[in-house]
């Protein structure tokens, strides 16, 4: 479980930490930086993955040329923060202890990265290091404090590393050599000279990272009929009719899907059917009602589409540990939105998920629980700077009053979080740089 993000010079954050639940909600106006978080998630995922970071930042392509990976948006002097030589993501996560079962043990993992304008080579690691707080020592660290002699002894192109203890009497530890084009994450895994305690955490930081989706649903791609066996629910929404078909394969799922999509649309749902289309062998999707009125995909609302794709991510038998909504209510119905908050909820505590979602929706935000207010957090860029700052709706000056008085969603409407933060933020402004 990823607990907090920090950026540091990643496109238009200087230094900002955004707070991570279980189910998190990030508000805020167009271009204000809410997309930029999405993509520093998608380079967290692309380590997860293997990749370099040539490969993350500019796409990955198959042997035979087809895409894997969708680059990253923005120009190579747009990923740093205006131009700046480096930029550094920090994450705090939890994972499941090694020593003792049924407990979590957090770990810190941060990479920094460069980008030399004047050389071939682009990004390139400078610094990199796994951290377990309890722990006296780093799992692994680029940048050992003290005498440690790590630092200056790589050859031209690798970066040194140190893996766990240092011995300051022998002068010795685990060094081991990686390459700067790839995240030392995914490279120290292969070497044999790492200790097995050490290549299991580093494991858990790679399975949290590679177990991201990205969803953004769009209801033409979920109308499509799928191919028979295709079991994973596409960014778009692909492969909808065989996802679903997996699921009502177990009859407690499929009891659990049809009664969350009764709840979630007008529609008096009975059962989901899978006809196979006679000339392509392709799964279709339809919905049958009680009066027996069978509705295909392509007959149903953009609204039921999402909520029947959202329903495959969180319901299916092999969920991400992380799911990103961008806009999570697009196309819902304002009067259907609290049972989507209930169901993502129940959920997220259920299977131990996250679910991360963008909104401009007042009426979603009058209907967070307690625990997803605390993890609420606008995104604004301030008056006469290019920067965002990211804060916790919970921490603004007033904030739980008024929202337990007139509500979060009135709140939002009215620009009053930007306009607290305008003030507030002016005012530490002015202590931190008195004339």
């Amino acid at each position: 479980m990823i607990t907090s993000l920090r950026l540091v010079d990643f496109k238009n954050f200087a230094d900002e930490t955004l707070r991570i639940g279980p189910f998190t909600v990030i508000v805020g106006a167009n271009a204000s930086g809410k997309s930029n978080i999405r993509d520093a998630f998608r380079f967290l995922h692309g380590i997860g993955r293997g990749y370099t970071l040539a490969e993350i930042f500019g796409g990955k392509y198959g042997a035979g040329g087809q895409v894997e990976w969708e680059p990253i948006r923005g120009a190579t002097s747009e990923i740093n923060r205006f131009g700046h030589p480096s930029f550094t993501v920090f994450t705090d996560l939890k994972v499941a202890s090694i020593t003792y079962r049924g407990q979590e043990e957090e770990v810190s993992f941060s990479i920094k990265v460069g980008f030399d304008y004047r050389s071939h080579h682009g990004f390139q690691i400078s610094e990199e290091e796994l951290v377990e707080p309890h722990l006296s020592d780093p799992t692994y660290t680029s940048h050992p404090m003290g005498n440690d002699p790590v630092r200056d002894q790589a050859e031209e192109g690798h970066l040194l590393i140190r893996i766990g203890k240092y011995d300051q009497q022998k002068k010795l530890g685990y060094r081991v050599s990686v390459n700067l084009d790839q995240p030392a994450l995914t490279q120290v895994l292969n070497i044999k000279l790492v200790p097995r305690y050490h290549k299991e955490r580093i494991q858990d930081v790679i399975t949290s990272f590679a177990s991201m989706r990205f969803l953004d649903l769009i209801p033409d791609r979920m109308r499509q009929p799928s191919f028979p066996g295709q079991t994973v629910l596409g960014d778009g929404g692909e492969n909808l009719p065989t996802v679903l078909q997996e699921i009502c394969a177990e009859e407690a799922r499929k009891k659990t899907l049809i009664e969350w999509t009764r709840e979630l649309t007008p529609m008096d749902v009975r059962d989901l059917e899978f006809p196979v289309d006679p000339i392509t062998g392709r799964i279709q999707l339809v919905i049958r009602e009680a009066n027996d009125r069978r509705v295909s995909a392509y007959g149903a609302s953009d609204g039921t589409l999402r909520f029947l794709a959202m329903l495959a991510a969180l319901l299916g038998k092999d969920p991400a540990r992380l799911y990103l909504f961008e806009e999570i209510d697009n196309g819902i119905h304002p009067s259907r939105l609290h049972l989507l908050i209930d169901l993502i909820e129940r959920q997220t505590a259920k299977a131990g998920i996250q679910v991360i979602t963008t909104t401009h929706s007042p009426d979603l935000l009058s209907m967070l629980s307690d625990e997803a207010f605390g993890y609420t957090s606008v995104v604004c860029r301030l008056e006469d700077t290019d920067d965002a700052i990211i804060r916790p709706v919970a921490g603004i000056r007033n904030a739980e009053k008024l929202r337990k008085k007139q509500g979060l969603g009135r709140l939002l409407s009215g620009s009053w979080m930007e306009t607290a933060l305008a003030f507030t933020e002016g005012e530490e402004n002015d202590r931190e740089n008195p004339e």
